[in-house]
């Protein structure tokens, strides 16, 4: 019924001999925690990055845009009656009607706020009613009767 030494020895020293990458540190697996957590990280790196590579890629008969490429469009003709007078543009369809005003039609007393349409500052009247200049397109209006600042 003795003690045996070595084991007892062994058994005690073992945890501070054992470093953070030794394989003493992760049991019987022979995997440390920080190899462990290492490979976790990996894994979700990886996990996560999979549908964003898919995405990314274009799909069969997806426009050229989708491919990194920059998407050219026609330009549309609109008329618009601003302040009373007429005005013929060509315009590209994605165009709203603020920077239309502003930036074609040289009318900057309509101003850009927080273009989402909760300032306000962009208000114009569209055939006597109040408008968010903002979250409308000029090519929506042809033909309406607009009033801005201006105006």
């Amino acid at each position: 019924m003795g003690i045996d030494h070595d084991r007892t020895a062994k058994l005690t020293t073992t945890p501070d001999k054992a470093g953070p990458d030794s394989e003493l540190s992760g049991g019987e697996h022979g995997i440390s925690r920080r190899d462990f957590l290492a490979q976790l990280g990996a894994a979700g790196v990886v996990v996560t990055s999979a549908p964003l590579a898919v995405a990314a890629e274009p799909a069969a008969g997806a426009p050229a845009a989708a491919a990194g490429h920059e998407l050219h469009t026609t330009p549309v003709a609109v008329h618009l009656d601003v302040n009373s007078q007429e005005h013929a543009l060509q315009l590209d369809a994605r165009t709203t009607l603020l920077d239309c005003l502003r930036e074609n039609l040289n009318l900057p007393g309509t101003k850009k706020g927080c273009d989402h349409g909760q300032c306000g500052a962009c208000t114009v009247h569209v055939n006597g009613k109040r408008v968010n200049s903002c979250l409308s397109l000029a090519v929506m209006h042809e033909g309406d009767r607009i009033t801005t600042i201006e105006g």
